[in-house]
């Protein structure tokens, strides 16, 4: 917080679903924000680790599955637009995300795939990004 500054989103670290989450705006906030995500997360997902990372508010949340092999090859099932959320929680999946330009659309899978093939990642899962 002190390199990049305000505001700041307190993640929980094996969360999901919009729990042990917490948007910081102001320095007083941090350590009750921090310690009330840390208490969920561990209340719903049996660890209280967090991480803080830096809050983008206008962005949109668009995420492309992947499956690789673990040697280097991936493939991408297209891209969705998740960005109607609720609490953090994504509420609609857009598949397309029709309302991005083709370039826009196109730059993110060639980057997911990029991330993965260069991890060999092996399974299938989600590369998100915010736009």
């Amino acid at each position: 917080v002190d390199k990049y500054g305000l505001p700041v989103m307190i993640k929980a670290a094996k969360g999901g679903g919009g729990k042990g989450m917490r948007v910081v705006r102001e320095r007083k906030d941090l350590i009750p924000s921090f310690k009330a995500a840390a208490s969920e997360a561990l209340a719903s997902f049996g660890d209280g680790s967090c991480f803080i990372e830096r809050y983008v508010g206008a962005a949109k949340h668009v995420e492309v599955q992947v499956i690789g092999d673990g040697k280097g090859n991936v493939i991408h099932l297209w891209e969705r637009d998740c960005s109607i959320q609720r609490r953090h929680q994504k509420l609609i999946e857009i598949a397309p995300a029709w309302h991005h330009p083709m370039s826009v659309r196109q730059n993110v899978l060639e980057d997911a795939l990029k991330l993965t093939m260069a991890c060999k990642y092996k399974n299938a899962g989600t590369v998100e990004f915010l736009i």
